[in-house]
C-alpha cells in the first residue's frame, strides 16, 4: 500500500445552520484538486491535509483526517476517465456519511457519462441514470454541476440539483474579446440549437446549424449548415469537446462556406486521442474551454477560463440556503 497527500479545504461559517455551529469543509480529489485549490485561493481559505490510500492491486481507501460530524461537506470531483475518478468520489461521500457529516454536496464540474441518457439501441445501459443512482445511494444530498450533455439528466436524482451554465463564463468573455460586428452563433448539430439559440438571443445575433449524420460513434460521415454565413465571425457553442473531428469538421466547412472566421466554445475539454493535434492544424481561430477537466497539452489555439470563482459563489450560497439564480446570464 502506498500512499499520497490530497488538500482538504476547511471555511468556518459566519453563521450557525439548523442551529448548531457548521462548517464548510470542501474536499478537492484526484480529478480536480486543481480546481479546488483555486476556489480555496479564491476565497483566501486555509488548507489541510487529508489522505487517499492506494493499495496495491489498485484499490482506493480514502481517510478523512479530521471530524466531519455536523458540518456541510463539499467534494470537488469531475468523473472524467478513469472510472477510479467516480469510484473514488462514491467512497468519499460514503466515508463522510458514515463519519455523521450534517450535509453532503457533490460538486462535479463535468458529470461523465452524461452522453449515455437514453436507450439509444437495444440492450445498452442507460449509464448517467446509474450514475445517479449511486451518487445518491453513497449518501449525497445534493449534487452541484455545470453544462450537463441533456439537462434532463437532473431528473434522474430525487436529490436536489445546481446546474450552473458556462453562459455566466462566456457570455462576458464575447463581450471583451470577440468582434460583435458581424457576430453569428452556431449550434454543431441540432441537439444543441436550443444552447446556442439562447446566447444569439443575449446579444441580439443570429445563428446557424451544422446538420451532421454519424455512421458510428465519434465519426460524422456528413454534415451540412444550415443558414447563411457569408462575411461572418463565427462562434461554435456546445458542451463537449472529445476527439475534435466535429467542430474541425464543421470549422473547415464554415469557412468554406464564406464565414471570415470561426471560434469555439465548449465547456469541457474532454480531449482523446489526437484530438489537441487536430485542432491545432485546424481553421479555427481559437477555441475557448472552461477548466472543468484540466487541458492536459499546449495548444496555442486553445484558451482556457476558470470556472473557480462560479463554483466557489454556488458552494457559498448553498450553505447559506441562498438562491443561486442571480449567477445564470439571462
Amino acid at each position: 500500500m502506498y500512499e499520497f497527500s490530497v488538500k482538504n479545504l476547511y471555511l468556518c461559517s459566519p453563521k450557525a445552520a439548523h442551529g448548531m455551529s457548521s462548517q464548510i469543509k470542501l474536499f478537492g480529489g484526484t480529478a480536480s484538486r486543481y480546481l479546488a485549490e483555486e476556489i480555496a485561493q479564491f476565497h483566501d481559505l486555509s488548507l489541510i491535509e487529508a489522505i487517499v490510500q492506494r493499495f496495491s492491486d489498485g484499490e482506493i481507501q480514502p481517510v478523512i483526517q479530521e471530524s466531519v460530524r455536523g458540518d456541510f461537506v463539499f467534494f470537488v470531483q469531475s468523473t472524467t476517465a478513469p472510472a477510479d475518478n467516480l469510484m473514488e468520489l462514491l467512497l468519499l461521500i460514503d466515508a463522510a456519511r458514515r463519519a455523521s457529516a450534517n450535509y453532503i454536496t457533490a460538486v462535479i464540474p463535468y458529470f461523465g457519462y452524461a452522453r449515455q441518457d437514453r436507450k439509444d439501441k437495444p440492450r445498452v445501459p442507460i449509464s448517467a441514470k446509474l450514475i445517479a443512482n449511486l451518487l445518491t445511494t453513497a449518501g449525497a444530498s445534493r449534487i452541484i454541476t455545470m453544462d450537463l450533455h441533456a439537462p434532463q439528466i437532473q431528473g434522474f436524482f430525487d436529490i436536489p440539483v445546481d446546474h450552473l451554465e458556462a453562459s455566466a463564463i462566456f457570455i462576458p468573455y464575447i463581450k471583451h474579446s470577440i468582434p460583435r460586428e458581424n457576430l453569428i452563433f452556431a449550434a454543431p448539430d441540432v441537439g444543441g440549437t436550443k444552447r446556442a439559440r439562447s446566447y444569439a438571443k443575449h446579444f441580439d445575433a443570429d445563428m446557424v446549424i451544422c446538420d451532421k449524420r454519424r455512421e458510428r460513434a465519434n465519426e460524422v460521415s456528413e454534415m451540412t449548415v444550415i443558414g447563411d454565413v457569408r462575411g461572418k465571425d463565427v462562434v461554435l457553442i456546445d458542451d463537449i469537446v472529445d476527439t475534435g473531428g466535429t467542430l474541425c469538421k464543421a470549422a473547415q466547412m464554415l469557412m468554406d462556406k464564406g464565414a471570415v472566421s470561426v471560434r469555439a466554445l465548449i465547456t469541457h475539454p474532454v480531449l482523446s486521442g489526437n484530438a489537441y493535434e487536430k485542432i491545432e492544424n485546424s481553421a479555427l481561430t481559437e477555441l475557448v474551454v472552461c477548466n472543468t477537466i484540466p487541458v492536459k497539452q499546449d495548444c496555442s489555439k486553445i484558451k482556457v477560463l476558470s470556472v473557480s470563482q462560479l463554483f466557489a459563489t454556488a458552494i457559498k450560497r448553498a450553505f447559506e440556503y441562498r438562491s443561486i439564480s442571480s449567477l445564470f446570464v439571462g
